[in-house]
């Protein structure tokens, strides 16, 4: 194992639950503004999951006052507060 392999797996979040695209997921996540800080969810489902280790990614899609949002999150991004499955796909 290489430093930066050693580096990468010291900044990777170790309680992320396990999902799988077409499940529910709820993401919470901490928005800053100005000097105030709040955590806001969105509640989705899971389209994919792309890369892998430090650098891994998910998207979300829900649907908000009849149009369609999606958002793509770094998996272990420090503005991720929690990551709860809500319900499985099938």
């Amino acid at each position: 194992m290489n430093k930066i392999d050693m580096i990468e797996m010291a900044q990777m979040k170790k309680n992320i639950p396990v999902f799988v695209p077409g499940d529910t997921v709820k993401v919470q996540v901490k928005i800053v503004e100005g000097d105030k800080s709040r955590i806001q969810a969105f509640q989705g489902v899971c389209l994919g999951r792309q890369n892998g280790g430090i650098r891994e990614s998910f998207t979300v899609r829900k649907i908000s006052n009849g149009v369609g949002v999606e958002r793509v999150f770094p998996l272990h991004s420090p503005s991720i507060e929690a990551i709860e499955v809500v319900t499985r796909g099938q």
